[in-house]
């Protein structure tokens, strides 16, 4: 139980911005229904409750559920299999996840019917299929994801040249939704499970990027439909939109469809888990039963959660997005960036994100900076979305193109990690209550402004929420790279072992080498050139104080990435060794090599020459 009192003090703390700036403007500039706003506080503790136990079950069933599966993908030795079992996953997952059902009845809705709900349901899990197919792959074979990525939004940037611009909002808007409270958790899974079976030095960079790659999957299979269909353009007439009344009776009526839409999304993947582990896995039953204990309450969280939404945050955000438009352009631009600060921190996939960098970097990448890194993004990004509304000559390429440009082109100079970390995150950011709450408010600012369209200026907020956390992750990333610290200029001595008075029989010395992430191979063949045979390679992050990187303004503490190398050797070329490490111009500058010699069998005196271990130290 004290989980779940750890995850519901986490969800309250999130929440709980979102529910005051509601009420702030309900009770001061925006002329509510009473019993809209009712039901939006009903809705917000159903969703306290339902978010809460979701994360839960996600922890007690769908991470070992993807982690087992994924073991299954990387042992395979049949790439035939390795490439059907991983599209079936991608497929499966997506075809019921209930944001992507939302987003096709919005745009069905919005289109006046002449676009099935259910053709773009499939088009889109389809295309996520293929790239989670194509991204498995990529991992398994330790492609680099910057030149993939790139490879991927060059094509796509190709193709937008080929649509409308309905169906560029649409696509970009489809990639947003598909990474939704069930998709998230289980590709991160699968891609956390790969990471760690295929081990190797990359496992941190690895362990993130497969729900970036995914993403792009709807992106391609909607503008690919429009090219092979040749529909340019969508015609039809959205109906009036009508509040639901009453407090509730809404909330009622939604649960049972809600529930059954769940049912639908867990359904597929869970009997595909139960066959493979009556075939292969045959898990211990105290392990299955608590996957299935999992999966109920996975199934109770996401139902309440979902029925908050639609029923409560739904209504709300589309009369909010209606009245301020009315009222003043600016303010309408003001609230859409204050909206962006806290509803990306509501995210139930965002606290999942967050979950797995701590796990994977044992926490030395500060959780709080990537939420206030994704925080801000989010928020000029819905700030920059109301502006295409309200000024016409204001186009959604304007800002996708140069914005996915600019983030592929940092991610070839950014910290490796931070790359695959801001894919994810673009996929993370834009989930339920991107895909209604902020879509609705995005669609009923659009309804009432004369010239905006509906199709064209009422979507695509979503797509610019999942670009938003792309670039700037990945700028924080080259931040942090290469942020340098200015270091004062010692003066190396020789150090002379004859200097050194022994006490005991010593007969080997450990010697400890601390260089920035890359160089410890270089180490190694440093150390038997000058007679060392053997080594042990340790990756961390961590340093001196005065190594620390504080990135500026915000002034949060970031911990460099390190290997550690650790030599047992001769005290007779210890020394030769430690010095040959130190001169090596490589070691120095680049790699910023410290080394400490300790003796393993007994203690020496301290020395009694000109230097003592502090000189030695702080020389090295």
């Amino acid at each position: 139980m004290s989980l779940v009192f750890e995850k519901t003090k986490e969800v309250t703390r999130t929440l709980l911005p979102v529910v005051t700036l509601v009420m702030i403007l309900c009770f001061t500039i925006v002329d509510v229904e009473t019993d809209v706003i009712i039901r939006f506080i009903v809705g917000s503790v159903m969703f306290l409750i339902g978010l809460s136990i979701f994360l839960w079950g996600v922890d007690l069933a769908m991470n070992p559920i993807g982690e087992n599966m994924s073991h299954e993908i990387a042992t395979s030795r049949s790439l035939y299999k390795i490439s059907l079992l991983s599209f079936f996953l991608g497929f499966l997952v997506t075809v019921a996840e209930p944001d992507l059902l939302v987003l096709g009845s919005q745009v069905e809705a919005a289109s006046g019917g002449t676009m099935s709900a259910t053709l773009i349901v499939y088009i889109i899990s389809i295309g996520v299929g293929v790239m989670v197919s194509l991204g498995v792959l990529r991992l398994l074979r330790d492609k680099p994801l910057n030149v993939f990525m790139a490879m991927t939004y060059g094509i796509i940037f190709v193709l937008t040249l080929l649509v409308s611009e309905e169906y560029l909002a649409i696509s970009f808007d489809a990639s947003g939704a598909t990474t939704g409270a069930l998709t998230t958790p289980f590709v991160l899974a699968i891609s956390l499970g790969l990471s760690k079976v295929k081990g190797g030095k990359k496992t941190e960079e690895n362990s993130f990027g497969l729900v970036g790659i995914m993403s792009a999957g709807p992106i391609l299979a909607v503008m690919l439909m429009s090219i092979l269909s040749r529909q340019k353009n969508i015609q039809g007439d959205a109906g009036e939109y009508v509040v639901a009344e009453g407090v509730l009776e809404p909330i009622i009526n939604a649960i049972p469809t809600i529930f059954f839409e769940s049912v639908i999304a867990l359904l597929p993947i869970a009997l595909l888990f139960f066959i493979y582990n009556f075939r292969k896995f045959k898990l211990p039953k105290d392990e299955l039963s608590g996957i299935i204990k999992g999966l109920a309450f996975t199934l109770l969280g996401l139902t309440l959660f979902l029925t908050a939404v639609n029923s409560g945050f739904l209504d709300m955000g589309r009369i909010i997005g209606m009245k301020l438009a009315k009222m003043s352009h600016w303010i309408l631009i003001g609230v859409g960036f204050l909206i962006g600060l806290i509803v990306v921190l509501v995210e139930p996939a965002v606290h999942v994100l967050g979950e797995q960098i701590e796990e994977v970097t044992s926490g030395h990448i500060p959780l709080n900076l990537i939420r206030m890194t994704l925080s801000i993004g989010v928020a000029i990004a819905i700030a920059l979305s109301m502006v295409r509304i309200v000024v016409p000559e204001v186009k959604l390429w304007y800002f996708i193109i140069p914005g996915f440009a600019i983030a592929i082109l940092l991610s070839f100079i950014s910290d490796p990690i931070f790359v695959g970390i801001a894919y994810d995150a673009g996929g993370v950011a834009s989930g339920p209550m991107t895909a209604t709450f902020v879509l609705a408010f995005a669609q009923g600012a659009a309804s009432v402004i004369d010239t905006a369209d509906v199709l064209v200026d009422g979507f695509g907020v979503i797509a610019m929420v999942a670009m938003a956390p792309v670039f700037s992750i990945t700028l924080l990333g080259t931040v942090f790279k290469h942020k340098k610290v200015e270091y004062p200029v010692i003066e190396k001595k020789e150090v002379k072992t004859s200097h050194l008075i022994e006490e005991g029989n010593i007969q080997h010395d450990c010697i400890m080498a601390v260089v920035n992430r890359g160089f410890a191979e270089k180490v190694v063949e440093v150390a038997r050139q000058s007679g060392a045979t053997g080594a042990t390679i340790i990756r961390g992050r961590g340093t001196d104080e005065h190594q620390k990187v504080l990135l500026p303004i915000i002034n949060i503490e970031l911990q460099p990435e390190k290997e550690i190398v650790l030599l047992i050797t001769g005290t007779h070329i210890s020394t030769p060794v430690a010095d040959s490490l130190l001169c090596d111009s490589q070691l120095d500058q680049d790699g910023e090599i410290s080394v400490f010699i300790s003796p393993t069998e007994a203690m020496v005196k301290p020395l009694t020459t000109e230097k003592n271990m502090d000189d030695i130290e702080s020389e090295t």
